[in-house]
């Protein structure tokens, strides 16, 4: 196997998205438009999107990273709009999408239409939460796209197995088709359930930092394969169990989680950058064998199809932002009264990725057992990849000045920092009475100046957030906060340097070296962790 094509993939997609944090440009638009690019340059091999590696080896992880970062109370004040959007839309969008698509193409097959609704139904919301991030909108926008984005891709592949079946002659009724929905959801999510205290119960118990983020790197596989062992949906496991590791992460050891932090911040980078760049570098192997419909028949269709998958995200999401209201006093009550502005966002930020182009390349050859060949199997491949391209740009390119043109109120960051400030005295707080307590025991008597020292890391604390509110110098333009991290540093990188210099005069030996430039590490990451 030739491992070089994989490490210049994963090499070049790491820089140019590194590269495009300089530019106004949102990462995975940027790797989409250099894959396209890139896809003709002679000499650069076929990347074909393998769906047996996509869906059980990329997808676990990404989703992983996603749900563990995401707040389980958020998502669950957001249970309503999230599972109209990643169950009700996904369906309504697999039939009128499939519906116009058979219209549409002549000869195309309706089952072979559903499938190629299915395909497209599910929403990316990688570069959607990055954009909202970035440009700092509403908390619930952000929640609601990301809730949509964790569950979506279990009913779209649930629908899609379903549509395939009826399309290769397996034979598929609606009874069938929603006895196969609830089979695969209630199973995904009772496989998650079972997993997550176990998987949570080890993670609390192992004692090194090693073993237990060798466990963490294997958790998304675990319950995603063990999913579908029993035809359960594994991207419902993964997002069950992240969810509960995620809420109960305080109670695993410090050590992990600094190490699980670094470690999956790094795997959801390489991955994010390589998925991107590989869409982008479909574009041969899609165009090889479109047949009768090279042309402007294949433009034409594609065209169009771009924008009934547009239509039909808005022709959702503003009657399941507003029907709700009307049809339900209490939820009137218990709920703000939405504005236009954010459905047109979240309408707007239905772009397709990965999970579309990996379910396309997973459809069959052969239909009725390998009596005939899948009907437009090719014309359905590119139809999904324009599909996604087309999203990613259009949509992409212009989220952001939708999102200023609709000028909405940004994050209130010094309402933040109170309630951060305000959390933190009253955990101080509690800590100098425990303190006190454990003091007043003999048994953990301390020398004077050691006990003003740890009341002085205290105060430190406490006062920290306080300062980030302060005045900035007239002469450096820093906050209080600014200048006690710069000087924190600095002071770290002198003792750094003496260390370094007495093992290189051989007056301590590498294996000390380390020893003492580990505790600074953990003294920097400390002081850095308090100011920000």
């Amino acid at each position: 196997m030739d491992v070089m094509p994989l490490l210049l993939l994963v090499a070049a997609s790491a820089a140019i998205a590194a590269g495009a944090r300089r530019t106004p440009v949102p990462a995975p638009l940027l790797l989409v438009a250099v894959g396209l690019a890139v896809s003709y340059v002679p000499g650069v091999p076929d990347y074909t999107l393998d769906p047996e590696v996509v869906l059980p080896l990329l997808l676990p992880p990404l989703l992983y990273t996603s749900a563990i970062d995401s707040s389980y109370l958020d998502l669950r004040a957001q249970t309503r709009p999230v599972a109209l959007l990643s169950v009700g839309y996904v369906l309504f969008a697999t039939l009128v999408v499939g519906a116009a698509a058979y219209l549409l193409v002549p000869g195309l097959p309706l089952t072979a239409a559903l499938v190629l609704g299915a395909v497209v139904a599910p929403p990316d919301a990688v570069a959607a939460t990055a954009v909202a991030r970035r440009v700092g909108l509403p908390s619930r926008i952000t929640t609601i796209l990301q809730g949509e984005s964790l569950l979506n891709d279990a009913t779209a592949i649930t629908a899609y197995k379903v549509a395939v079946a009826a399309a290769v002659g397996e034979g598929a009724s609606w009874a069938g088709g929603i006895e196969e929905f609830l089979i695969a959801a209630v199973g995904g999510v009772v496989v998650g359930l079972v997993l997550m205290a176990p998987i949570h119960w080890l993670r609390t118990h192992l004692r090194e930092a090693l073993m237990q983020n060798t466990l963490s790197l294997l958790i998304p596989f675990v319950a995603y394969a063990t999913a579908e062992q029993f035809h359960a949906s594994g991207v419902l496991a993964v997002v069950v169990v992240a969810l509960y590791l995620g809420h109960r992460a305080w109670e695993v050891d410090f050590a992990t989680r600094l190490q699980e932090e670094a470690v999956w911040k790094m795997v959801a980078f390489v991955l994010e950058s390589a998925v991107f760049a590989l869409i982008g570098l479909q574009l041969p192997v899609v165009l090889r064998g479109l047949g009768d419909y090279e042309g402007l028949d294949a433009a034409w269709y594609a065209a169009v199809l771009f924008l009934v998958v547009v239509a039909v995200r808005f022709a959702w999401v503003y009657p399941a932002t507003f029907l709700p209201r009307l049809l339900s006093a209490r939820i009137r009550a218990r709920e703000e009264n939405p504005t236009w502005r954010a459905p047109v966002v979240i309408s707007w930020a239905g772009m397709r990725g990965v999970v579309s182009l990996a379910i396309a390349f997973s459809i069959p050859l052969t239909v009725d057992h390998g009596e005939g060949a899948f009907p437009h199997r090719n014309l359905i491949l590119f139809l999904t990849f324009t599909t996604v391209i087309g999203t990613l740009v259009v949509q992409g390119l212009t989220l952001i000045p939708l999102i200023h043109l609709l000028k909405f109120p940004g994050r209130d960051r010094q309402a933040e920092t109170l309630a951060e400030a305000n959390a933190q005295a009253q955990a101080s707080l509690a800590a100098e009475q425990h303190l006190d307590e454990l003091l007043s025991d003999e048994r953990n008597a301390l020398p004077p100046p050691l006990a003003d020292r740890l009341r002085t890391v205290l105060e430190r604390r406490r006062n920290a957030v306080w300062e980030r509110l302060g005045q900035t110098n007239p002469v450096t333009g820093e906050t209080v906060d600014d200048t006690y991290r710069r000087l924190s540093r600095e002071m770290i990188s002198a003792e750094r340097a003496v260390f370094v210099r007495l093992r290189d005069g051989r007056y301590i030996d590498d294996e000390m070296l380390r020893t003492l430039l580990r505790r600074l590490d953990l003294e920097e990451a400390a002081a850095y962790r308090e100011t920000t």
